[in-house]
């Protein structure tokens, strides 16, 4: 475990204090991170540990008095492989990614969320970490503990396999909103073979993070906000974006609340 500060994320295990989080939750926005440490209810910020290179991190407390860190990953698989590296060099073993999507299936709308319970992953960065046939698979018990609190707090949800990319236009087949209209061969129906396939969504990050989480032996979940419909247009639904980004976070929070709650009866117990 490493107390000193890691080159990237700009802090060690000395700055975490004692009882140090385990738990981390992860965005791929600096400010989604900083929405949730500093305006969420429930959630009290303890310390900022570092706004190095965008990359802001949080020390917080949720409502049961257990620590809780925020982080983020930046855009894409590359820039999260380094910050889940360094994480866990610091004693974190449990990540929920909030992230942003946009939805494939037929029966998903903007404004709900999706939880992902693997991820077709189609990442180099990936590649790096795990062979191609490697799985790139949920933590089963975090992703019930979200489904859970998505349940439970009334927020609309699917479960479902992600479609992890490096390209946020040409790997999302988007020709009509991007600069570049015209596809490889292997990109061009991609969507449409997805579907067939009954994936879910497009994201960035979450197959490089389920294949790491597999590898270094740690637990991983990922929940989506859905910002665009892919059935019927390319576009962000902007009017819908905070509606969904903060079913996002409170699931994901009541989840990460569940998860200290029984890990501290567990502890108890034994």
């Amino acid at each position: 475990m490493n107390h000193e500060p890691l080159y990237h994320i700009g802090f060690g295990r000395q700055d975490l204090g004692d009882p140090a989080p385990v738990m981390a939750l992860l965005c791929g926005d600096p400010e989604r991170s900083r929405q949730i440490a500093e305006q969420t209810p429930g959630v009290t910020l303890l310390k900022t540990l570092s706004r190095q290179r965008g990359l802001n991190s949080y020390l917080v407390n949720l409502v049961n008095g257990r620590p809780l860190l925020i982080a983020t990953s930046g855009m894409g698989g590359p820039s999260l492989s380094i910050v889940v590296n360094e994480l866990y060099q610091v004693g974190i073993r449990q990540i929920i990614r909030v992230g942003t999507c946009g939805a494939i299936a037929d029966n998903i709308t903007t404004g709900s969320v999706v939880i992902s319970k693997a991820a077709l992953c189609r990442q180099g960065a990936a590649e790096d970490i795990a062979p191609l046939e490697y799985p790139a698979a949920a933590d089963p018990f975090l992703t019930v503990a979200l489904v859970e609190a998505a349940r439970t707090l009334d927020v609309p949800w699917h479960l479902g396999i992600t479609a992890s990319v490096d390209t946020f236009y040409e790997g999302q087949e988007r020709t009509q909103s991007s600069a570049n209209p015209h596809l490889l061969r292997r990109l061009q129906g991609i969507t449409d073979e997805y579907r067939r396939l009954n994936i879910s969504n497009y994201e960035m990050e979450a197959g490089t993070l389920f294949k790491m989480a597999g590898v270094y032996g740690f637990a991983a979940a990922c929940i989506c906000a859905v910002l665009a419909d892919r059935n019927r247009s390319e576009n962000v639904e902007r009017a819908k974006k905070e509606q969904a980004v903060q079913g996002a976070i409170q699931v994901a929070l009541h989840a990460a609340l569940h998860q200290q709650q029984t890990a501290g009866t567990t502890s108890a117990k034994a």
